[in-house]
């Protein structure tokens, strides 16, 4: 039974987007104003309720989020000629500084810092809450904010860098160098550290804990490839006593086993009978709000995007003698001939629309069960409310496998390693194996590079990944085909951007673009 958490809805403020002069020059007379607004607790417990909402919008992780993350890796290939145009063209690489996927999560990342800015600017106008429940408030504000910012240097690296609300069309701003905005995104997840608890009750669950913004500042650490940091706070995530691996795998994936003891942070969807909420902001008090991932890469479904061909054959497949074939491997796809729908159902070719695959020299359809509601459902052409994990507890261990060996501790790296393949369900060889020696620090990586992709695979971790060692110079070869130097390490400056800033000329584009 799906439990009832945080209720999502917009504040019926003027919030704007900073950058945007048409935007801001338009005031509604009858809307409520920030300026009037932040009277008391209430007021800025739903501010920063604004900002989840941002978080979990059409334009962010109901859909748009989970495409320009996916189609940027070599996890996926097209489902068929069903795949829009915006998202073939980062697909394969052709996109320009007008892509609309793009455009659309660069735009929404700036409305949920600009909606975060707001509250902690008007904080101080609140006087009837306790400080705990003032600084944990404030302190769920600026993760969302840290967290937008991490997004946006890591995909376009410079960018601009708003510690404030903005008042004005003046207000806008220039590129601020990628190492400064890293740098105030560590200072901002260090200092609200202290701020956040590390667990919530069953009626708040889905807030911001302590663990999420140590496992983030981890993850910003390691993306600047300061190993030795991003273990610190790594090795405080686990050894919190708070998260664990479950037995089964794909229990982190579907509705029924939310929040279970390896979620560190997810974003939290509601049933709302197939009714799915297209505003780009969020907005909206409606009881439950909903994510199209199932209906976009189920089986059943429009299937816009599959397993890519290397994806699928990363996997460790059982050939002779006492080799296995990993069980995520089933967890991740359904296969024709499949079961599905609790069993009732068997998968057919026919059902699968669009693209094949080719998996071991055998043309097959394959398609995605990561976040399909097929498990339990006859079709999948509907929105679901799966919630959608952005970290979990076995990214921490894989991570620090990866901070291990990049240290030279080869034993402790392969134990982190083995302790991924020993989830009960999974139950793979431990390393070393026939395929994966790990006897040097090359080999080890070689293995945490086919262990990150084969246990996060479809998780929206494979782009970083790629990013991270592309630019620590860590790729033995490059994943994507299309990747041109000089040009693709970065995704470009939206044109709507260049035209609405002042702040910002066509030569300030990144380079290729």
């Amino acid at each position: 039974m799906k439990k009832r958490l945080i209720t999502i809805y917009a504040l019926l403020f003027g919030i704007v987007f900073a950058c945007n002069d048409d935007t801001l020059e338009k005031t509604n007379p009858n809307g409520v104003t920030v300026e009037g607004y932040y009277k008391n607790g209430s007021e800025l417990s739903s501010g920063v309720t604004s900002a989840y909402s941002m978080l979990k919008s059409n334009n962010l992780v109901a859909r748009e989020w989970f495409f320009l993350h996916d189609l940027r890796s070599d996890d996926v290939s097209a489902g068929g000629g069903q795949l829009e145009t915006p998202r073939n063209q980062l697909l394969l690489g052709t996109h320009d500084t007008g892509n609309s996927v793009m455009g659309t999560v660069w735009l929404a990342y700036y409305r949920m810092i600009h909606r975060a800015n707001a509250v902690v600017d008007n904080s101080e106008k609140v006087t009837d809450l306790a400080d705990a429940d003032k600084k944990r408030l404030l302190g769920e504000a600026r993760f969302l904010r840290a967290y937008a910012y991490y997004e946006l240097v890591s995909l376009w690296g410079a960018v601009p860098l708003y510690k404030n609300y903005v008042l004005t069309v003046d207000g806008s701003l220039p590129r601020s160098p990628a190492e400064e905005v890293y740098a105030y995104v560590i200072g901002e997840l260090q200092a609200i550290q202290a701020d956040l608890p590390a667990t919530y009750d069953a009626a708040n669950q889905g807030r911001v804990t302590k663990g999420a913004a140590q496992m983030l500042l981890a993850r910003v650490h390691m993306q600047k490839g300061d190993y030795a940091s991003a273990k610190t706070e790594l090795l405080k995530v686990y050894n919190s006593g708070v998260y664990a691996l479950v037995d089964n795998y794909n229990d982190n994936f579907l509705e029924e086993t939310e929040f279970n003891k390896e979620s560190i942070f997810e974003v939290n969807f509601f049933p709302s009978g197939g009714v799915y909420n297209w505003d780009g902001d969020g907005n909206g008090a409606t009881a439950g709000t909903e994510t199209v991932r199932t209906q976009e890469y189920s089986a059943i479904g429009w299937r816009n995007l599959i397993p890519s061909n290397s994806l699928l054959a990363e996997f460790e497949k059982a050939t002779k003698g006492d080799a296995k074939t990993d069980p995520r491997y089933d967890d991740c796809f359904y296969f024709t001939g499949e079961k599905y729908n609790k069993g009732a159902n068997t998968l057919t070719d026919g059902q699968q629309n669009g693209n094949s695959s080719v998996v071991d020299g055998v043309t097959q359809k394959v398609s995605w069960q990561k976040y399909s509601l097929m498990y339990k459902m006859n079709e999948s052409f509907l929105t679901g409310a799966i919630n959608q994990r952005i970290m979990r507890f076995a990214e921490t261990i894989l991570s620090l496998a990866e901070v291990e060996n990049e240290a030279g501790n080869i034993a402790d790296a392969v134990k982190y390693l083995n302790m991924i393949r020993a989830r009960k369900s999974v139950s793979m060889p431990a390393y070393p194996t026939a395929k994966f020696p790990v006897s040097t620090k090359d080999q080890v990586f070689a293995a945490i590079v086919h262990e990150r992709r084969v246990e996060q695979n479809g998780e929206q971790i494979r782009n970083r990944d790629i990013l991270r060692w592309r630019k620590l110079g860590k790729l033995k070869a490059e994943p994507l085909t299309y990747f041109q130097a000089n040009k693709i390490e970065l995704l470009p400056i939206p044109q709507q951007e260049v035209d609405n800033n002042a702040k910002i000329e066509p030569t300030d584009q990144n380079p290729g673009y």
